[in-house]
């Protein structure tokens, strides 16, 4: 019985502070959402809720990501995953943004889960790092975008 609770206590010293905030997170959003489909109510409130939250650089960066993907696929839903700003297809996240801020990490990503369509070969990237958004970023993420909707 010490044994079971010495490795229940081990696995979870295994997250971060960030990561088991990202967690709680998650589960507030999965409350939240419940809530919303009763009510009909869009994420793109939560979205933009977090993006308030974030320091002006990189809030301006997650709204300016928004605006892109929601003119390259408006019928993307915005919605936060994790914490993070996100967009669905059918209700399954397909893209999202992840601040530095979030983690403590020197640049934001914008990440691909496997719903997207970015299929090169056996291997293809499903991360980008964005340090700062000049047009030909704007650019790359609206034709990601617009390949990972299919």
């Amino acid at each position: 019985m010490a044994d079971e609770v010495k490795t229940a206590r081990k696995r979870s010293d295994t997250f971060s502070d960030a990561e088991k905030a990202a967690m709680r997170e998650r589960a507030a959003e999965l409350k939240a959402e419940a809530r919303r489909s009763k009510k009909k109510v869009s994420g793109e409130q939560d979205l933009l809720a977090k993006a308030a939250e974030l320091p002006p650089v990189e809030r301006q960066l997650v709204e300016r990501v928004h605006a892109l993907v929601m003119q390259a696929a408006p019928e993307l839903e915005p919605k936060t995953w994790y914490g993070m700003p996100a967009w669905a297809k059918d209700g399954k996240v397909l893209c999202f943004l992840q601040p530095a801020a979030k983690f403590g990490t020197r640049y934001s990503t914008l990440g691909f889960n496997d719903i997207a369509t970015l299929d090169d070969g056996p291997m293809w990237p499903a991360s980008f790092a964005i340090l700062e958004l000049t047009p030909e970023v704007e650019e790359r993420v609206t034709e990601l975008v617009k390949r990972a909707v299919g």
